[in-house]
């Protein structure tokens, strides 16, 4: 919210920066629904008819479409970089979805850009999975001895048409994978690494389908088991166990949390909306926050990547 005449706040004008099914499905419904935002611009160089006025690219809109005071970038990753540097450039406030960008680089980049008036803000929306925070509170004080991770889904089921998935910088099955990584670096402050990394990669595509990493987090060892192949088999989970005996699984993205073989504990997922109720508490606040760890553990997954080929697959 801005600061308005005789202290009078108004919503903070925001413009959706590209126009896909994440834009559609999760961040139009979470705009509506937070007082603190109005969307009042769309860019896409397809000029989808969403209620607001469209244009072509965000110098357009800048040139001569109606204010703003922030944006948010919903554009596959290989051209966010660029686009977020052009919104901190105008003094725009800049919310990204994930993966922030392409490359670490790229990261850096942006954090060296941003302004100490501006919020630039690297969202991870599986962090606001419902059971994330309580796992991260069970762990607390206790050390991990071992784990794994499975996260399977159907490409084409959550992402039909997505050509940029399986080109350079899309990442394969480390899109999803990398939600995984997001909720593991917030669940607890332990350093986590890649120790072995193996990849299959369909011929003509550029990112792995599957994958299967040994991990370790404070030494200890995690496996991990990554599929993006069509199949009803769809599984998102983390299993770890301490050494004090304990076992904690976090299921469905982190909506269901099962400890120590208790009756699970589940509560729908509203992780958009909480993204932008987050992005507007760091606007009042005048802070950034870019946080690269789970996208540096999917680069040294690549760097340490073991390939073969898997089946033919068409995106």
């Amino acid at each position: 919210m801005k600061q308005g005449p005789e202290g009078l706040t108004s919503p903070t004008r925001i413009a959706l920066v590209g126009a896909g099914k994440i834009a559609r499905d999760q961040h139009i419904p979470a705009i509506a629904g937070n007082d603190g935002f109005s969307l009042v611009a769309i860019v896409d160089p397809a000029l989808p008819d969403l209620g607001v006025p469209a244009f072509a690219s965000l110098a357009a809109l800048l040139d001569g479409g109606p204010d703003i005071d922030a944006i948010a970038i919903c554009t596959p990753p290989q051209v966010r970089t660029a686009i977020a540097l052009e919104g901190i450039a105008a003094g725009l406030h800049v919310l990204m979805e994930k993966p922030p960008a392409a490359t670490l680089s790229e990261v850096a980049a942006i954090e060296a850009a941003a302004r100490a008036d501006h919020t630039v803000y690297a969202t991870w929306h599986s962090r606001f999975a419902p059971m994330v925070a309580p796992a991260r509170g069970w762990l607390a004080g206790r050390k991990i001895r071992a784990g794994r991770l499975v996260w399977r889904e159907d490409a084409h089921r959550w992402h039909p048409g997505q050509h940029w998935l399986w080109q350079p910088g899309g990442l394969g099955v480390f899109d999803p994978t990398i939600n995984a990584f997001s909720i593991l670096t917030a669940i607890t402050d332990a350093p986590w690494s890649i120790v072995r990394s193996d990849f299959q990669i369909p011929a003509g595509l550029h990112a792995p389908i599957s994958a299967q990493l040994e991990m370790r987090v404070g030494g200890a060892p995690v496996t991990a088991d990554l599929h993006f192949h069509d199949d009803d088999t769809a599984e998102w989970t983390i299993a770890l166990e301490t050494e004090d005996g304990g076992r904690l699984e976090l299921r469905d993205g982190g909506a269901t949390l099962i400890l120590d073989g208790a009756e699970p504990r589940h509560q729908p997922k509203a992780e958009y909306p909480a993204i932008y109720a987050h992005f507007g508490e760091l606007i009042a606040g005048g802070r950034s926050e870019i946080d690269a760890c789970p996208l540096r553990l999917v680069a040294d997954a690549f760097l340490l990547a073991r390939v073969s080929a898997a089946a033919p697959f068409e995106p």
